[in-house]
């Protein structure tokens, strides 16, 4: 059953106060999505050599894609996922004190606001009207969940199916931003923040030439 709350934060609605100073440059939020997927995926790295996680890593690819009919672009990784009690703890609350005045002051240091807030999954709202996680935490016995979220203060939580260990993070592009539907604009974005990353970071497939036409392969097409 569907759980619904509010995203713990003091200012009345946080949203508006990301995008009026945070982001000038709304192409960042790929960057901090990415590197969210990164992070993810080198904690579950860091967990099994410290022998916390006993489980076959597998596939450390994160991947990128794009849905131009159902207006969404996903970020999926293989890492540590989330539980239900995890998400409410990083996703849910969000400690503001005096949020507003710092902004003011910092608004042309929107990089260090960032990491101060750690607020770099929030950036997501900067270009989507909804943000869907659908996760699953490398702890035995976890459940799938799902948080989903318009851009209100108010979340739903409910459970999700979802085999694989991992998150899958599914931005809703909004009316406005559609140039984020783009391939040639996705693909500009990553290789201009992501190219360097810890673990490899794929857009889509592979094409070759057949018949006349490039056809997608089942090689992913990496950064």
């Amino acid at each position: 059953m569907a759980q619904k709350g509010n995203i713990g934060v003091t200012t009345e609605n946080i949203f508006p106060v990301i995008k009026k100073f945070l982001y000038s440059d709304h192409d960042i939020f790929l960057r901090e999505m990415v590197s969210n997927a990164v992070d993810a995926t080198q904690k579950l790295k860091t967990l099994a050599a410290q022998g916390d996680f006993k489980g076959e890593i597998g596939d450390t690819t994160v991947r990128v894609s794009l849905d131009e009919k159902a207006g969404t672009l996903t970020i999926s990784d293989h890492g540590i996922g989330m539980t239900e009690e995890e998400i409410d703890k990083y996703i849910n609350q969000i400690a503001f004190s005096g949020v507003t005045d710092f902004l003011d002051k910092y608004k042309e240091n929107a990089n260090a606001i960032i990491g101060h807030f750690g607020l770099g999954f929030y950036s997501s709202f900067m270009v989507a009207s909804k943000v869907e996680i659908i996760t699953k935490s490398y702890k035995e016995g976890s459940k799938a969940v799902k948080w989903s979220c318009d851009g209100s203060p108010a979340f739903e939580i409910e459970d999700a199916d979802k085999a694989e260990r991992g998150s899958d993070i599914i931005l809703h592009i909004a009316d406005d931003c559609k140039e984020f539907l783009q391939k040639s604009k996705i693909e500009e974005l990553l290789n201009k923040y992501c190219k360097f990353m810890a673990v490899p970071v794929a857009f889509g497939k592979k094409t070759e030439w057949k018949d006349g036409k490039n056809v997608e392969t089942d090689e992913d097409n990496i950064i």
